[in-house]
């Protein structure tokens, strides 16, 4: 049976104190949005910024998009309001800032039960400093509530007062542990930010490096990024014709009472076969057709 994928290879913040980004997120082709309540908001316009993230999750008007809210802290003076709103709303999920410990999460979780939260609404928790490296395998099995963890590496570059650097050299150990933690633990995560809108080399090569790397997707700050990054985090021709091609090697080499097959003069075994299919499993998630 093929792996069922939803697809999280763009996911956009959009700041929601800015009613005409949040319209025109609907035309966008992202496949998520995370509405954001924090650090794009001004405290004097937090409380209308909640209003607005509220009435475009009960819209109906993002079609397909996945819609996710970043709440702020629950130590903050707006945390607790915006997680009620968000469980009586129910988005996808709601995104949760500087996630440092199991009990965080359980107190997230709590919060939502308690308010009414769907149990659609999952939690997405946001790993943004050194602490958080360190425990990211406990915090990803604090809660089967949670099913997706962000890594927030401009905070984590500032925790470890280290450089982003092109290539990320200082912090692809945090980043890799990460995404060991979120494998084990049978979660999905996605890759930072990319600060520099104006950038599109150097935006291509750390979409490419996330996507080798093994991330899901990447999270993304401007409209302009969409495209490259879909790209990068979908499979392409060549892979998807391969993939068909070893599934098709392998039953051969079953019928044939034998364990491996070969392709391009390569041989071939069940983990290739369980890659092949997950990258066609990938390609019909993503609508994609080979030219």
């Amino acid at each position: 049976m093929s792996e069922i994928i939803a697809p999280r290879r763009s996911v956009l913040y959009m700041p929601g104190a800015n009613t005409r980004a949040l319209e025109k997120a609907k035309g966008l082709m992202a496949d998520s949005l995370i509405l954001d309540l924090e650090d794009a908001v001004s405290p004097d316009a937090k409380i209308e910024a909640r209003a607005n993230v509220v009435s475009a999750v009960s819209s109906g008007a993002y079609g397909r998009k996945e819609l996710t809210i970043r709440c702020n802290a629950l130590d903050t003076p707006w945390g607790a309001d915006d997680l009620r709103a968000a469980a009586e709303v129910g988005p996808a999920a709601v995104v949760i800032p500087k996630i440092n410990s199991v009990e965080q999460v359980q107190r997230i979780e709590e919060a939502l039960v308690k308010a009414g939260a769907p149990d659609h609404t999952k939690i997405w928790a946001m790993l943004e400093s050194p602490v958080a490296i360190l425990r990211a395998y406990d915090i990803c099995e604090s809660s089967e509530r949670l099913t997706v963890l962000v890594m927030g590496t401009n905070d984590l570059a500032k925790e470890l007062r280290c450089a982003l650097t092109s290539g990320r050299t200082p912090l692809l150990y945090g980043l890799s542990t990460c995404i060991n933690a979120a494998r084990a633990a049978g979660k999905v995560i996605l890759d930072g930010v990319f600060n520099s809108i104006d950038d599109a080399e150097g935006f291509t090569a750390e979409c490419k490096q996330g996507a080798e790397l093994g991330f899901d997707g990447k999270t993304l700050i401007h409209p302009s990024q969409l495209g490259p990054c879909n790209e990068a985090f979908s499979p392409s021709d060549e892979e998807i014709s391969y993939a068909s091609r070893v599934i098709a090697a392998f039953d051969e080499a079953l019928a044939a009472r034998k364990g491996v097959g070969t392709v391009d003069g390569r041989m071939i075994e069940n983990l290739h076969v369980d890659n092949a299919r997950r990258t066609l499993a990938a390609a019909a998630a993503f609508s994609i057709t080979p030219h």
